[in-house]
């Protein structure tokens, strides 16, 4: 961690004899035990280094104690999972009763919801307040699978639709613009299966359409007499117009 760095730098500023054996910056547990056993060597440092010594050692044990909470948090759910009742979670949660044990691991998983990015907002670290929050988070991941679900059908729909055109080119008239945007597809359509190929193909057959509809505003004709290639045009206009 950074923070490790800069305490480190610190370490070395007022010539810690022991900075050599100073943990690495990803053992923060082992890094801290050794700034605190050697903090004395920072009173040689001007007072506002002293300061900013002392502060990264409590944000450093802070960010531990955060992250103890969520894997313990994870712990108790695995243990939940094993069948132990909740009182007999209590004495591992140094805790009484049943109850008492439930409202600690609720408690706990407030830091994980915290830790979760679709989550960012603090959560009250009580068991109402937990359960409140587990539902909108769920909610949410719901929202996000319909979402993800529909687009996936999306996609499945669309690579048939861009083919066909592209299948029925020969029977469209194209000016350049349109020609450029059919290339696009041919180029992108072999091989299309990444959610970035698909957004791609998606933009590239709403471009040909649209320069083929300036096309017919243009010459006041349509872009094409062929039955097959007409129906093609218009699946693809209506498939973008969902």
């Amino acid at each position: 961690m950074a923070v490790v760095s800069e305490l480190r730098q610190l370490h070395e500023e007022a010539e810690d004899p022991s900075v050599e054996r100073m943990p690495a910056d990803d053992e923060v547990f082992s890094a801290l035990l050794h700034a605190e056993k050697h903090a004395s060597v920072l009173r040689k440092l001007p007072s506002e280094k002293q300061k900013a010594a002392a502060l990264k050692r409590v944000q450093l044990w802070e960010y531990l104690r955060e992250r103890a909470e969520i894997h313990q948090a994870r712990a108790v759910a695995d243990a939940r999972a094993a069948g132990p009742e909740w009182s007999e979670l209590a004495p591992a949660l140094a805790v009484k009763a049943a109850n008492a044990a439930y409202n600690k691991a609720k408690r706990l998983q407030a830091a994980v919801l915290a830790d979760d990015t679709a989550h960012p907002e603090p959560v009250r670290r009580t068991p109402e307040a937990v359960i409140e929050a587990e539902r909108r988070l769920a909610h949410r991941r719901e929202a996000e699978q319909r979402a993800q679900e529909a687009a996936r059908h999306r996609h499945h729909l669309l690579v048939p639709v861009a083919q066909r055109l592209l299948d029925h080119r020969d029977g469209l008239v194209l000016d350049e613009d349109a020609e450029y945007w059919l290339d696009e597809i041919a180029e992108v359509l072999p091989d299309c299966s990444t959610p970035t190929q698909m957004v791609s193909l998606s933009r590239y057959l709403s471009a040909a359409v649209r320069a083929l509809s300036k096309l017919e505003q243009r010459t006041a004709r349509p872009v094409t007499n062929h039955e097959k290639a007409r129906l093609a045009l218009s699946a693809a206009v209506e498939f973008l117009a969902r």
